[in-house]
């Protein structure tokens, strides 16, 4: 099987396996091909890794697609679709901030991929630039190595994600984390897209844990008694912090960028926001538009919006949040966007026409 494919240069080196950007001869395909360290003696071990059961029930298109596995002298690969780029690398040797609207068509991807995910009943547990792939302007969620599904039985593992983007509760060696790992790892990525510089960068657990108090202010039993307990179970005493506003921290970012940003970077998982919350945001209002024909009489074919349409959308928006900023508990929807009534029924989410997947 392995020998349709020609490698070409080793791109990544993992813990659990190495990637080759690799090409399918009979094709002409250009993949990129994971070889897994460990052997594998039997199908069976291969089909029940994570990665494999995870990947093999979706696809979206933000996704990285699985296209094959291959298990040749008890050696494992995965030939996954090619992308040219991780986030990281973008964000490594890049001058220029990147701008709102681009940190906004990531996130809009990103969180369409892990809205299809979380329905699906798993949650990532690993987002980190690193495991978000880019080609273009599009981006898809990588590296289902640490997937976890949803109604899978506890205790799950204490170590999970790469420390800058690990969410407290696991930090704090909870069993009992879920979905919202994943939105705690959103909120520091977006930060990071604003900035180029990671949001928490501890070099401990324990510093870690540190630099989050230092952000977001220390815990309180108010804002998150669960993890004053979790703390005192391991005889952990967090260092007191007031805390900084994030508009500080993330001086290029709007008002709407700053609450979604505080809202998944909440110390209590059940205060951040749901994946359908954060899509419902204002900061992702002018990801939704009116179609041609519903702006006009005349009969025109739905079109997605011109760059001057998403510009006077994003007008718009930004006139119609720029009052203060609320850091109160997230309630369960954020506003959607105050169409006029009659029209109220075209509006349409980007992702729902073929093919369009960006915002």
């Amino acid at each position: 099987m392995m020998e349709r494919y020609k490698l070409i240069k080793e791109v990544g080196d993992g813990t659990f396996g190495c990637v080759w950007r690799a090409i399918n001869k009979e094709t002409g395909e250009v993949v990129a091909i994971k070889k897994m360290k460990k052997k594998y003696y039997s199908w069976e071990e291969c089909v029940n890794l994570r990665e494999v059961k995870s990947l093999r029930k979706m696809s979206h298109p933000n996704i990285v697609k699985l296209k094959e596995v291959i298990r040749e002298n008890d050696i494992l690969y995965f030939v996954f679709e090619y992308m040219e780029w991780n986030l990281y690398q973008l964000m490594k040797d890049r001058e220029k901030l990147f701008s709102e609207a681009e940190v906004r068509n990531w996130c809009f991807q990103v969180f369409q991929g892990l809205s299809y995910m979380h329905q699906r009943g798993y949650f990532h547990r690993d987002l980190k630039p690193e495991n978000l792939l880019v080609t273009k302007d599009t981006i898809k969620i990588a590296d289902f190595g640490l997937a976890r599904e949803i109604n899978s039985q506890p205790p799950y593992t204490e170590y999970v994600s790469t420390r800058w983007y690990r969410a407290p509760e696991v930090l704090l060696q909870s069993y009992l984390y879920s979905s919202k790992v994943d939105m705690w790892a959103m909120g520091a990525i977006m930060a990071e897209l604003f900035t180029l510089r990671p949001l928490f960068p501890g070099i401990s657990e324990a510093d870690e844990i540190y630099k989050i108090c230092s952000v977001i202010g220390s815990p309180t039993k108010d804002s998150w008694a669960d993890g004053l307990a979790l703390a005192r179970d391991i005889n952990y005493q967090f260092p007191q912090f007031s805390g900084v506003h994030l508009s500080v921290l993330v001086p290029s970012a709007s008002n709407d960028a700053i609450s979604l940003m505080t809202s998944l970077c909440s110390w209590d998982p059940s205060k951040r926001p749901t994946v359908a919350e954060a899509l419902q945001h204002p900061f992702f209002q002018s990801c939704f538009y009116v179609p041609p024909s519903l702006r006009s009489r005349v009969a025109v074919a739905r079109t997605p919006p011109s760059a001057r349409t998403r510009g006077a959308l994003e007008q718009q928006s930004a006139r119609r949040h720029s009052g203060a900023l609320s850091t109160s508990k997230l309630t369960s929807n954020y506003p959607s966007p105050k169409l006029h009534a009659s029209l109220s029924s075209g509006v349409q989410r980007k992702l729902d026409l073929v093919d369009q997947v960006r915002c």
